[in-house]
């Protein structure tokens, strides 16, 4: 895979390791497909983005993730670096939040915390102002 794209793949079989099921997770994401992604969540996830409140619970993330499944609503993902050390995996990304015509770029680390083999706590760190910047620059471009 060359580090700088992402491609979706087929999910992977249980028993893999942890960043093979970080790697499964984004691309359930990025196919669109929330259901796939539910299966690599640990029922009491905790999604922490950073700066904002915590979102607790399987059920909480999960109406977040469909919503971002819609018609006209998607995800991106550029995966510049991944590497896993005992129960964590850290990512280094370009997320691309679209909606319609609107595609927000922005540099995101993620640590993904790990308990038998699913996310337990998924905590991305990024800058608001990086996020309020790729808006602007999608309005442009959307224009």
């Amino acid at each position: 895979m060359n580090a700088n794209s992402h491609t979706p793949a087929e999910p992977t079989p249980t028993g893999t390791s942890d960043v093979e099921v970080v790697r499964a997770f984004l691309d359930a994401l990025v196919a669109g497909d929330p259901a796939a992604a539910r299966q690599y969540l640990d029922p009491d996830i905790v999604w922490h983005n950073v700066s904002f409140p915590k979102i607790h619970g399987i059920d909480a993330v999960m109406r977040i993730l469909e919503g971002m499944s819609r018609p006209g609503v998607g995800f991106e993902v550029r995966l510049h670096h991944i590497v896993g050390n005992g129960t964590s995996v850290l990512t280094e990304r370009t997320d691309i939040l679209i909606y319609k015509k609107l595609r927000s770029e922005f540099w995101v680390c993620g640590t993904f915390e790990m308990k038998d083999g699913k996310i337990a706590v998924w905590r991305d760190y990024f800058s608001n102002s990086a996020i309020l910047w790729g808006i602007v620059k999608g309005l442009v471009r959307a224009l």
